[in-house]
């Protein structure tokens, strides 16, 4: 059977004088966003006022970040010092193998002398002896200069990171709503100063809004989420409007029938709320009173 809703006085009727039944009444809300600080400070600029509309990640103020940008060139330069110390492990290693390139040389001189009978053996077992000193030292410098700079990078890496932690927190300086939506509050004004978690703003996305609207325990058993249903939207006098909506959410648990909703069963002690999505077309505004009649067919 066909509905046909109309509004006279006080009472809802059909135009053909049957009485007009809602299966359940709600308020229009929408999904709100609280915009904290991230960081301490001055506010800067604050690019935003009630009614305007946001868009997610785009700055609309800024807290001041000289302090943070103070530090962060200090640690450049610490970083900047320290890789400039790294030793040249090449260059200090290239003595001691020239040493020893020469101490090589001079042992294949003297064996070919020992072997004309114009040089001794011990000759050659000294110059052999050195070349291993000459050796053992190449390699305790070579271990001592990578454990040096073994050193020294784990220092420039632990000031990268720094670097990187000061960064994080200039980038929270930034304000900038994660959602798209429309500002309904504006908490602080630019000059003020800025505490983090303190709110400075509230978004909520008015282009899609939610009726929360009661059922009663036998209407559940006749919805399920994603049903499609009519939400009338009620102005006020004779300007009411309908809205095709969609049940988004159901509550597990049943709660007392809210003091200022009348149920179509108005003598049910407990209901259950459900959230039905409806796209708004402009006029549709959060605390707005709304109906809901499921299609027929549907219970």
């Amino acid at each position: 059977m066909k509905r046909i809703v109309c509004m006279a006085a006080a009472a809802l009727a059909v135009s053909c004088g049957a009485e007009a039944e809602f299966d359940a009444q709600g308020s229009f809300e929408a999904t709100e966003v609280v915009v904290s600080a991230e960081a301490a400070g001055r506010i800067l600029w604050f690019d935003a006022e009630e009614g305007t509309a946001v868009e997610p990640g785009v700055t609309i103020g800024q807290i001041d970040t000289l302090q943070l940008d103070l530090q962060r060139r200090q640690l450049e330069a610490q970083q900047a010092a320290l890789l400039a110390s790294r030793p040249d492990i090449r260059a200090q290693a290239a003595a001691l193998r020239e040493q020893i390139a020469k101490q090589e040389q001079e042992l294949a001189r003297v064996q070919n002398l020992l072997r004309d009978g114009a040089a001794t053996t011990k000759q050659r077992d000294d110059i052999e002896a050195q070349i291993r000193i000459l050796e053992s030292q190449l390699s305790a410098t070579l271990s001592s200069l990578d454990k040096s700079t073994v050193t020294i990078d784990g220092n420039a890496a632990v000031v990268e990171a720094q670097i990187a932690a000061l960064d994080d927190r200039i980038a929270r300086c930034r304000i900038a709503p994660p959602v798209a939506g429309v500002v309904l509050a504006k908490y602080a004004e630019a000059g003020e100063l800025a505490a983090v978690g303190k709110p400075l703003l509230k978004v909520a996305d008015l282009e899609h809004l939610y009726l929360r609207a009661y059922f009663t325990s036998e209407q559940l058993a006749a919805i399920r989420i994603g049903d499609r249903v009519t939400v009338t939207a009620d102005f006020g006098g004779d300007q009411r409007y309908d809205y095709e909506g969609r049940i988004a959410w159901i509550s597990p648990e049943s709660e007392f029938t809210p003091k200022t909703i009348q149920t179509r069963n108005s003598r049910a002690n407990l209901v259950y709320a459900a959230k039905i999505a409806v796209r708004n077309d402009g006029r549709l505004k959060i605390g707005l009173a709304g109906e809901v009649r499921l299609h027929d067919g549907s219970h």
